[in-house]
């Protein structure tokens, strides 16, 4: 095909894919669903026959601070607004104005409270003070032997929902300071809600409107509706994470153009390298969006990366010595070791890092493309003429021969010097460590029992008609029952692990199984019914378990005690949840990441010796790409914490390494013109990543701060090995 129509056809292609974004509109989300699999949770997503509560917390006060559960007036009017939601007075039950988000249902205490006393004919509603439903006395209060199951679900839910320092008073007389007289005490309660769109599914809220939603409650009422909890703490992450990449597009636009303008010496070069890129990030967005690929917001991370490589060409063709072949066979070997050491991503246990890896790939070939076959001739015709006497003579490098290996023993002293530890990935790594939102969150962990507890799913295989499978899960639940690890309401004279799975009762009939228990199961306070199914058949139960939500090392340990009493029990089954997720990645991460990266290097060696037929040049590129990515990995834990969020900066690090030492094994004689380019086509990166590197959202920042070490690292040790190169063709 004609050069211009290659390139016309190119371009076409590119803004037709950009045309997709209207087509098939995407927005960026965060939560652990895009950060890790969990195929517990998978299971239930799709075989649950009924969704559970979705953690979504309200924090409920008056505007003045104080009393609230012990004050009937205030009891009713919350009762009355939670039921006006309900009924949609107001449109109070939507979340949007179109009506596609609204509230599905709500979970609150004090219906729990009105049910007990409903069941001794007594009403909440209809007393004029506490005295009414309070007398007389209700015999050992909610926690007794003969409390009625109305009773039990109403003392849970105050253990749940109130407080962990209030006054239980007639749901549970025996604590401490309690009467069976007065109603509990708390000026603080929690509702759970569940949100759904109009197709009835369960879906990520959009937490915005969440906010907005609690803010309008707020003002109309006298009580202060403040969302919480760790799905709060995603979308504030994710809002942060979206103001601080959409603030730096437009300065790292400027600064990037700058930085080019003064290299190049050429604005048009550098206009049209900067419009170039936003096409190829533009059609790859679109290409991903139509076949229907999430993009989390940690995938918009690599917007300014792809940003900051795509300016390698331009240096290249425009400031070297090379001619056009070289530059050709050049960046096609460049772009061949970075995706390469990239790649070893895509194997990656961890969703976050495959699919950052893949985007970057994606893009790094799509730029490979539009150089080479758009841009090069452009880029060639604002070529100045080449000047022999800039080429390096023999005496300017003798003495710097011993450069590479003190490279190398410096990169490798990073290493062994930096500290061993490996960070869990949770929420917590997704914002600034001094953002208040983290003190409310341990605030919510040490007040409330549902708060301290983070939910563990144990998905289970079952044949729904079978008595013996029944049994088996069962007698399951009940050791597990006595784990450690399981938050319990207790009492002291009561004591209840929080595990919610097949209900078990003294008056279970011999030949009951799995679905003639849950078929008619009724919705109690946090949970729902357990079952899964697929085309109608039962394939076993999700059982919930609440257990510690702050040692990640008692999460694994869980864990493996519940594989080990499954397999005790002939039973099948999953265990997942964000806690236990999270700590068993970031374990095998810590167990795998510098085998990782040796792997990376051996990829990349193994594609250079394909490339440059050369074992001496292969080996040392490989080399330097596995020092600098144990440098970096190493850099991760010196300036902040190294963990799953930091992995695909290491990677990426070492796609760096690959390339630009890569561009120094090229057989051509050094010039200053090749230095200049190197080092130009470095710091117009490097521009990027220490705007990113400023960056409120933590992965951001840290990404922006190891990418700029890892250019620096690798343009240097380039360097090094660009003369060692020289030293060995002149001699």
């Amino acid at each position: 095909m004609n050069p211009k129509n290659t390139r016309i056809a190119i371009i076409l292609v590119l803004v037709l894919c950009s045309g997709l974004i209207f087509i098939f509109p995407t927005e960026p989300v965060l939560n652990t669903r895009v950060l890790f699999d969990d195929k517990a949770y998978e299971r239930i997503e799709n075989e649950k026959v009924s969704k559970d509560n979705t953690n979504l917390i309200l924090i409920i006060t008056h505007d003045d601070g104080k009393e609230l559960t012990n004050n009937l007036t205030r009891v009713q009017k919350l009762l009355s607004l939670k039921e006006s939601i309900e009924n949609n007075e107001n449109n109070l039950l939507f979340l949007d104005q179109n009506g596609s988000e609204y509230i599905s249902k709500i979970v609150s205490p004090l219906d729990a409270w009105d049910n007990a006393f409903n069941s001794k004919n007594r009403s909440i509603i209809n007393a004029s003070r506490w005295a009414d439903v309070l007398q007389p006395p209700i015999e050992n209060g909610w926690c007794g032997e003969n409390a009625t199951n109305e009773e039990n679900i109403a003392f849970q839910s105050t253990l749940l929902l109130l407080p962990n320092n209030v006054k239980f008073n007639v749901a549970c007389p025996a604590f401490s300071g309690s009467s069976i007289n007065q109603a509990p005490e708390a000026n603080e309660l929690l509702w759970l809600i569940d949100v759904e769109d109009a197709s009835n599914k369960e879906l990520d809220v959009e937490w915005s409107l969440i906010l907005t939603w609690a803010e309008k409650i707020s003002q109309d009422t006298e009580f202060q509706i403040t969302p919480a909890g760790v799905n709060m703490l995603f979308a504030k992450s994710q809002k942060i994470a979206e103001d601080d990449l959409s603030g730096l597009l437009i300065p790292s636009l400027i600064f990037l153009i700058t930085i080019l303008t003064l290299g190049l010496r050429d604005w048009r070069v550098s206009s049209i390298t900067i419009g170039s890129v936003g096409l190829i990030i533009l059609a790859e967005i679109g290409i991903l969006s139509s076949f229907g690929f999430t993009i989390s917001i940690v995938d918009a991370i690599a917007v300014p990366i792809i940003m900051g490589v795509a300016v390698d060409g331009a240096f290249w063709y425009c400031k070297s010595s090379r001619n056009k072949e070289e530059v050709r066979k050049m960046l096609l070997i460049a772009m061949i070791t970075t995706v390469t050491a990239i790649s070893l991503a895509l194997f990656s246990p961890i969703k976050a890092q495959r699919s950052l890896a893949l985007i970057m790939i994606f893009g790094i070939i799509l730029d490979w493309i539009v150089t080479r076959f758009v841009l090069e001739d452009f880029y060639l015709s604002r070529r100045r003429k080449f000047d022999e006497s800039h080429k390096i003579k023999k005496t300017d490098y003798y003495s710097n021969s011993t450069f590479w290996p003190i490279a190398l023993v410096i990169l490798a002293t990073i290493a062994v010097l930096s500290p061993p530890s490996v960070d869990i990935l949770d929420v917590k790594q997704f914002l600034p460590n001094d953002d208040p939102a983290l003190n409310e969150l341990d605030t919510l962990q040490s007040k409330y029992i549902l708060g301290a507890g983070t939910e563990t799913w144990i998905v289970i295989d079952g044949d729904g008609d079978s008595p013996d499978d029944l049994d088996k899960i069962q007698t399951f639940q009940k050791q597990l029952s006595n784990h450690p690890s399981i938050i319990s309401i207790e009492t002291g004279i009561y004591r209840s692990p929080l595990i919610l799975g097949i209900p078990y009762s003294e008056g279970s009939f011999e030949n009951d199984t799995i679905n003639t228990i849950l078929d008619d199961f009724n919705d109690l306070l946090i949970q729902t019914n357990p079952k899964l199914e697929s085309e109608g058949v039962t394939t076993g139960v999700a059982i919930s378990v609440f257990i510690d939500g702050k040692d990640s090392d008692a999460a694994i340990e869980f864990a493996n005690d519940v594989r080990t009493l499954l397999s005790i029990n002939n039973l099948d089954g999953e265990i997942g949840g964000d806690l236990v997720a999270g700590a068993e990645l970031a374990k095998e991460f810590g167990e795998t990441r510098i085998l990782q990266i040796i792997y990376a290097g051996i990829a990349v060696l193994i594609v250079t010796f394909y490339l440059l037929r050369s074992p001496l040049k292969a080996s040392r590129i490989a080399i330097g790409t596995i020092a600098i990515g144990i440098a970096v990995d190493g850099m991760a834990s010196i300036i902040g914490s190294r963990g799953v969020h930091t992995a695909p900066a290491v990677l990426l690090g070492m796609g760096f390494a690959a390339d630009y030492l890569s561009h120094a094994s090229a057989e051509h004689p050094s010039t200053t013109q090749d230095n200049f380019a190197r080092w130009g086509a470095a710091i117009s990166s490097m521009s990027i990543f220490l705007l990113l590197g400023l960056s409120t959202f933590p992965p951001a920042r840290n990404s922006g701060r190891l990418l700029t070490i890892s250019i620096l690292f690798a343009v240097i040790l380039a360097t090094c090995l660009s003369l060692l190169h020289k030293q060995e063709e002149e001699e």
